[in-house]
């Protein structure tokens, strides 16, 4: 089974980070993904809001290197939390866990920076990498 995932979003706000019982740190914060298309003459617009977690040294690296506003390539896979609340009904929330995650570009459209947090693997290039995921024939998809 494949379970992987692969965004490019802004920070919706800044890093919190807390630590399990265990002492493993784990980080949560929001990104948004803006979709733009066409209907009829008419170009629209529309915005996604993900959750995402990241545990361990990319957890703590990523509370002191990001802030709202960063701009950034997740790399992860998808996880679903399941609970059942104090009403009795059950609940389910599904994140992204992030494995690698790359800055972009820092808030304010300051100039492109592509320095790497320690856990993301080495990519020159964002767009080889969709390629060799997609194939090289295949269109990226966006």
């Amino acid at each position: 089974m494949l379970n992987k995932v692969l965004l490019i979003g802004r920070l919706t706000k800044d890093p919190v980070i807390r630590y399990l019982p265990s002492g493993t740190p784990v980080t949560e914060f929001g990104i948004v993904w803006n979709r733009r298309f066409r209907s009829g003459e008419e170009w629209k617009e529309e915005s996604h809001f993900f959750d995402v977690k990241a545990y361990g040294n990319l957890a703590e690296d990523l509370t002191t290197k990001l802030s709202k506003g960063y701009m950034v390539v997740i790399e992860g896979r998808l996880s679903q939390d399941r609970w059942t609340g104090s009403d009795g009904k059950t609940y389910s929330k599904v994140r992204v866990v992030a494995e690698a995650v790359r800055i972009i570009r820092k808030p304010k459209l300051e100039e492109i920076e592509e320095e790497e947090l320690p856990e993301a693997k080495e990519t020159p290039d964002i767009e080889e990498d969709l390629k060799s995921a997609f194939g090289e024939e295949d269109e990226i998809p966006f």
